[in-house]
């Protein structure tokens, strides 16, 4: 049974209410992202990327924040404790230890990561090899603008802190999948990652195309004084007095009808408590590693 996700019925036509909003839709798709073992050969989140054997893998030669997250673990404990929370949250008693095969890994990792931390360079200024984010072809995802005749984007990152946003620094590579012969079997990948959320879990996609409108935090202010006037919306029909934003039409929009949460490329960017979210390499994406 193949699952897929899907953007639920939106509970009325928001151009209905709002017909100015019309010239501000964007098309956007929906990775919807879940747990998987994808191939090099399909789009992925966190999966194996179409790499040339021949060419040199990504690494990071910036100035990382030197602030200690408090959370550093090599990428092979962070999958190790996945596995062990898996295995819990699969078995509902939350009994048992680790496997024997389990201890012997992670006492090997604390091995080889203690040996590297006492080496010089320290670790942040070493050369880092970035980690794959994601992989996602054109066929899968038409929304994406490829030069020439590349068919297929690649995103990586370095899993420390750069300036100016605290954030991991990526990098896009843009390349045509025919033209990949030979693949890099095993990869490089840095000894640690300044939280577990930068190791991104190898996911499978179930791409969605959705329309999206802009969060109410982007509209003029003529145009936010119609989302909040309740005459539009009762005009139109829409059920909102029986919502959990009933005293709050703006939320309402907001929640049900503006830009989606979630991995997606185009549409509108998302916003933060207060601010939107910084520009960066990913503002295509939603910057959740978990799936």
């Amino acid at each position: 049974m193949v699952f897929v996700r899907t953007t639920p019925p939106r509970p009325v036509d928001v151009t209905a209410v709002l017909p100015e909003l019309a010239p501000l839709a964007r098309p956007a798709i929906r990775l919807h992202p879940r747990p998987g073992s994808p191939s090099a050969g399909e789009s992925s989140v966190g999966g194996p990327l179409l790499w040339p054997a021949e060419e040199p893998w990504p690494h990071c030669e910036a100035s990382h924040l030197h602030v200690d997250s408090g959370f550093r673990q090599s990428p092979a404990d962070v999958r190790l404790m996945r596995r062990r929370q898996a295995r819990w949250h699969r078995d509902h008693d939350g009994r048992g230890g680790m496997t024997p095969e389990e201890e012997a890994i992670k006492e090997r990792n604390a091995a080889r990561l203690t040996e590297r931390l006492d080496a010089d360079p320290p670790p942040a200024d070493c050369p880092v090899p970035m980690l794959p984010v994601a992989q996602l072809y054109l066929r899968d995802i038409p929304l994406l603008q490829p030069p020439g005749q590349a068919d297929l984007l690649q995103v990586l990152w370095c899993p420390y802190d750069h300036d100016p946003h605290h954030k991991p620094a990526t990098a896009l590579f843009w390349r045509s999948a025919a033209e990949v012969v030979d693949i890099l079997a095993t990869p490089p990948e840095p000894y640690e990652v300044n939280d577990d959320g930068y190791l991104p879990e190898p996911c499978v996609l179930a791409p969605e195309a959705i329309t999206e409108y802009p969060n109410s935090l982007d509209l003029s202010p003529q145009m936010l004084l119609m989302v909040q006037d309740w005459s539009r919306w009762q005009a139109a029909g829409a059920d909102v007095d029986s919502s959990e934003h009933a005293d709050c039409p703006r939320d309402f929009y907001d929640v049900h009808l503006a830009d989606a949460p979630g991995w997606k490329v185009g549409g509108w960017p998302p916003w933060g408590r207060t601010d939107p979210n910084p520009d960066t390499a990913l503002s295509v994406m939603c910057r959740w590693s978990r799936c």
